[in-house]
């Protein structure tokens, strides 16, 4: 049974999404609240299926996990910020400091400096 419920769920979809592109000359606003409201419905249909509330349980335990983490204060935030932003620039010159020597050494080898 659940098979089917997907089924349908999936074809309510693309006939939702057909049904966008065929009423084309319709104004987008009724065609968008339409679509929506169609894909409203198929997702209420799979969440009836087995798949589906496990998915819904899934992500009500992701959201519990996340109410239960430690988020960093403004200050860690703002000191972490910082030290990327300082390791980028020093990578970067880093980078283009053996790019320049790069050049310098092809240049030598080739025979096109001066």
């Amino acid at each position: 049974m659940d098979k089917i419920k997907l089924a349908v769920a999936v074809l309510l979809v693309i006939a939702g999404i057909a049904g966008f592109y065929h009423y084309a000359d319709q104004a987008l606003l009724y065609r968008v609240l339409g679509l929506l409201v169609v894909i409203g419905i198929a997702i209420a249909i799979a969440l009836t299926s087995q798949p589906g509330m496990a998915a819904l349980s899934f992500g009500r335990s992701a959201v519990l996990e996340v109410r239960k983490s430690v988020w960093p204060s403004r200050r860690e935030t703002t000191q972490t910020t910082l030290i990327v932003m300082v390791m980028v620039i020093l990578v970067g010159i880093m980078l283009w400091l053996f790019d320049m020597f790069l050049l310098w050494a092809v240049k030598l080898l080739t025979g096109q400096g001066g």
